[in-house]
């Protein structure tokens, strides 16, 4: 039980939470200082992604429940950022959504891959994606009037369109990776 509750898959489950909190701080009217407090609890929350996997490879703590936890709560969190900041007007649907879906079929194909037995690792490609999401999502949920930083919409959503090409990229990369294993005839997986 002591390894289930270890440090690493706490901080995981602390990014699920700071996702619902995101949430509910977006939902609410922006301020100057809601906006940035929303901002902060984001970048926490994104860079408590590096933090739990460093610990679990310093002390060796990886468990199946922290490698099936871990890529839920980063996407839990990009999805909320992504659908939340849709009514505020700093994100186009048809990026989020594009986004949303190459998440979710990645997930089924990995889902489909462990139970053929197979791990599928997040690769170099994937991580790079990542950071990119977390980077521009933090720059979009960053107040524009802070310190009349106004271009900073433009550069998040430019951000976002990198992202966007690297999502759809590794995807890609993803199913080429497992294309064996769901072009084999039943039985032979």
């Amino acid at each position: 039980m002591d390894q289930v509750f270890n440090l690493p898959n706490s901080i995981t489950a602390f990014r699920f939470l700071f996702a619902a909190v995101l949430a509910g701080l977006l939902f609410l009217e922006q301020t100057l200082w809601l906006g940035f407090f929303s901002w902060l609890v984001f970048i926490i929350a994104a860079g408590s992604d590096w933090v739990d996997g460093y610990f679990a490879r310093r002390y060796k703590s990886e468990t199946v429940l922290g490698q099936l936890m871990d890529p839920l709560a980063d996407k839990v969190l990009v999805a909320t950022a992504l659908i939340m900041l849709i009514p505020l007007g700093r994100i186009p649907a048809w990026l989020a959504l594009l986004i949303l879906c190459r998440e979710i079929i990645i997930t089924g194909l990995r889902g489909v891959a462990a139970s053929s037995g197979i791990v599928v690792a997040a690769s170099g490609l994937g991580k790079i994606k990542s950071i990119t999401q977390y980077i521009g999502l933090g720059v979009l949920i960053f107040p524009l009037d802070m310190f009349d930083l106004s271009f900073l919409h433009r550069l998040g959503l430019l951000i976002m369109y990198v992202s966007l090409i690297l999502t759809i990229w590794s995807g890609i990369d993803y199913f080429l990776k497992l294309k064996n294993l769901f072009l084999a005839p039943p039985g032979k997986r």
